[in-house]
């Protein structure tokens, strides 16, 4: 199901839409991901452990194998008057609280993964539709909690996941080579 939104931006009305990605998106989420990781992660790693990562993680077939996975659905946000042009995309993904220990007592609980809004694309409520539609999803598949990792320097996401309901519950270690660094775990115990 595909939900349009308006921009409330007085600068910006353009229109999205969200909707499930599709295959054709592939190459665009990949580009996206790999471009919005190497902002908020780059000074921080050295340059050929980024690329290795991002080699594992953001290539098209890396993303054309996530769109496959049966424990993921992957939702994009579209320009509503040039279906290519990707402005953002998250991930909800199934059965991946075994192996963290923060949340993993919890019963009924998905993953809130990747979420990545383009820069252009900021402040016109791009990640906040693709968090309610991810939240809608995950209640329609019987999930009454998500949780999400997210690295303890991303302050603003941190922020605007707190504004979401999310709070910290844990830690752990998310590794790009060498290199490790902490993540929070956080938790939104009720969805609605």
């Amino acid at each position: 199901m595909a939900v349009t939104a308006h921009s409330s931006s007085q600068a910006d009305r353009k229109a999205f839409t969200v909707r499930p990605a599709k295959d054709s998106d592939a190459a665009a989420i990949a580009d996206l991901g790999a471009h919005t990781f190497t902002a908020s992660f780059a000074y921080s790693v050295e340059p050929g452990e980024l690329e290795a990562y991002l080699e594992s993680a953001y290539t098209t077939a890396a993303i054309q194998k996530d769109l496959g996975d049966p424990d993921r659905d992957v939702i994009v946000a579209v320009d509503e008057a040039d279906d290519s042009k990707l402005l953002g995309f998250a991930y909800l993904t199934r059965n991946t609280t075994a192996t963290e220990p923060s949340v993993s007592h919890h019963t009924s609980i998905a993953e809130l993964q990747r979420i990545y809004v383009h820069p252009a694309a900021h402040g016109r409520g791009v990640g906040s539709a693709l968090k309610s539609r991810i939240h809608q999803m995950a209640a329609a598949q019987g999930f009454d909690k998500l949780w999400l990792g997210v690295w303890e320097e991303n302050h603003k996401a941190i922020s605007a996941y707190e504004s979401w309901g999310y709070r910290k519950v844990g830690k752990h270690d998310f590794a790009i080579g060498p290199v490790i660094q902490t993540d929070h775990i956080m938790l939104l115990e009720q969805l609605y």
